[in-house]
């Protein structure tokens, strides 16, 4: 009976190294094809998040412009804020904070953020051409704005071109 156990316990032993070494095989060709996989096949993910993130950075730059026109720290007396239009000032005031909401969903990479960041775009645009007696109409940047949304349709296009449905 001892030797039957022994003889059991033997082959017991070998099966469960062949079994660790076939499980140590599977990882390691796993890590190696995530590796791969992450470098190479999302390239244009990459690219899209880091599009976004200098976009956060620039809207946090344009929305402490704006808070800074809403509080006097930019432009003279004759500039000041309470002296302005009332629709320079609700634009103004709209673009203080919607422009740092986008910022902080840009840099998280969420999709409200992008909806959000597309808004404040969308809207700059819409009052630069529609509404010309509130910031000047300037079609520089209705220009800029127009390039900046187009670099993010095609990034994100590509972005989901590269994800399989």
């Amino acid at each position: 009976m001892s030797e039957i156990s022994t003889r059991d316990a033997t082959r017991d032993s070998a099966r469960d190294a062949a079994r660790d070494n076939a499980r140590e095989s599977a990882l390691s060709v796993a890590a190696i094809s995530s590796e791969r996989s992450e470098s190479d096949d999302n390239v244009w993910t990459r690219r899209l998040v880091l599009f976004l993130r200098v976009m956060a950075l620039l809207s946090i730059l344009k929305g402490l412009y704006h808070w800074a026109q809403v509080t006097g720290f930019v432009g003279g007396e004759d500039e000041a804020f309470e002296n302005q239009s009332m629709a320079w000032q609700a634009a103004t005031v709209y673009f203080a904070v919607i422009e740092l909401v986008a910022a902080v969903g840009l840099w998280l990479a969420t999709p409200w953020g992008a909806v959000v960041w597309l808004t404040t775009v969308v809207s700059m645009a819409v009052i630069e051409l529609m509404f010309p007696g509130i910031y000047g109409g300037s079609l520089v940047v209705v220009g800029v704005e127009v390039f900046m949304l187009a670099a993010y349709l095609a990034l994100a296009w590509m972005a989901a071109r590269e994800r399989p449905p």
